[in-house]
């Protein structure tokens, strides 16, 4: 068996913290944590019906934005984002309130390698494509924005209005 040199060792104690850390923090982010999300809704039924909101990703200049930046919903409707990724860098989708979307965009900031394995946001990849399905139960303004650290301050932000059924 060969004897490692203290670079060596180095390197691999170094590449196993890395994917202890990594595997915290996907974890930090469980499903589980949605039921703190309750004056956003819920994760949606995929076996219901719902409404498809199409949500375009992209970068114009300077500016990152999602199009359209604003979407209305009804009270009790169960909405299917269908997200394309247009750009040239990865882009999220991460619902919440404005006090959810602010502290955790400075989480990000603090942990910018921050994955997501939430019901409440996806992660496209350039030239990519997903779906996030959401259950609205609750009127309010609601936001929705991508949180890797730059892009919320380049516009990458929307609104989603919640009314009340008619």
């Amino acid at each position: 068996m060969p004897i490692l040199n203290t670079r060596e060792l180095m390197l691999g104690a170094t590449v196993a913290l890395v994917f202890t850390m990594a595997r915290t923090t996907v974890l930090a982010h469980s499903p589980a944590e949605m039921h703190e999300h309750t004056e956003l809704g819920e994760p949606g039924d995929l076996k219901k019906p719902a409404r498809v909101v199409q949500i375009a990703m992209r970068e114009e200049g300077a500016r990152m934005l999602f199009v359209p930046d604003r979407v209305e919903v009804r009270k009790g409707e169960q909405i299917r984002f269908v997200l394309s990724n247009e750009g040239m860098v990865n882009h999220e989708f991460v619902l919440g309130t404005q006090k959810e979307i602010e502290a955790h965009a400075k989480a990000m900031k603090q942990n910018p390698g921050m994955e997501h394995d939430d019901a409440h946001s996806r992660t496209v990849a350039m030239y990519g494509t997903d779906e996030l399905v959401w259950h609205f139960t609750k009127p309010g303004r609601f936001l929705f924005a991508c949180l890797i650290p730059g892009h919320l301050e380049k516009g990458m932000v929307g609104t989603i209005v919640v009314g009340s059924t008619r």
